[in-house]
């Protein structure tokens, strides 16, 4: 074997050597540059999560990875049993680190000026004039008449007891800390949302849609009327 052949060989040889000990000392620089940095745990996200996903869905979805004190977003978890039976209060996604204001128990996410429809029922949501719903005055849980004019010549008080599941717009009272009470005044224009089966679901739709409404405060052990419409003649007699 030629002595040149013999010196490639060695040359291949040491420049192997040197790749490798040129990658430990880049590795070692890299765990010595974070053990200064004095690194944390952290999870982060792997897949994208969707708004209210139940934290013991999320196992398979976050990962546990090393980054330095300076790159931790306040508020960081490094386990999820910190939010345990929580649920995420807006969509996650991929390379977020979590964090504790991402997330709430059921308990905070419901919404008190909201009550549930029964099983079955449709939510339908009209919007009408402060002075046709008692000037504001009305409440999630609250039962209502719903009145329908379909025209200049009689009014009809077409549905009772009809369960209020939500209102936007109208008065509101809060009580500050050190114990005083603010009323805020009714908005001009208020959303109520009336739970009602699929039958009267259509009917609120179409008075919504090409009549007058009205709305009264109806208890719910209040007498049924079967009266029938009343009409101009009924009111001039």
């Amino acid at each position: 074997m030629s002595r040149r052949f013999l010196a490639a060989i060695l040359a291949v040889i040491l420049a192997g050597l040197a790749a490798v000990l040129v990658i430990s000392y880049v590795n070692a620089a890299d765990e010595r540059a974070m053990a200064d940095m004095s690194p944390e745990s952290v999870l982060v996200v792997t897949e994208s999560v969707p708004e209210g996903t139940p934290v013991d869905e999320m196992t398979d979805l976050v990962i546990t990875d090393e980054v330095p004190a300076s790159a931790v977003v306040p508020g960081g978890i490094g386990t999820l049993d910190d939010v345990a039976g929580e649920l995420t209060t807006t969509a996650l996604y991929p390379g977020e680190q979590l964090v504790e204001g991402r997330f709430a128990s059921p308990e905070e996410l419901e919404d008190p000026a909201k009550v549930d429809a029964p099983e079955g029922f449709h939510e339908i949501t009209v919007q009408l004039a402060t002075a046709r719903v008692m000037g504001g005055h009305l409440a999630a849980g609250d039962t209502v008449g719903f009145f329908v004019t379909p025209g200049n010549n009689e009014t009809q008080l077409t549905l009772q007891k009809v369960l209020v599941t939500r209102v936007q717009g109208g008065v509101a009272q809060t009580v500050e800390e050190d114990g005083t009470e603010t009323t805020t005044p009714a908005a001009e224009t208020l959303m109520v949302t009336l739970a009602v089966d699929v039958t009267d679901a259509k009917l609120v739709a179409h008075a919504a849609e090409s009549y007058g409404i009205w709305l009264s405060l109806e208890p719910e052990d209040g007498p049924i009327d079967d009266a029938g419409p009343v009409s101009v003649e009924d009111v001039l007699r």
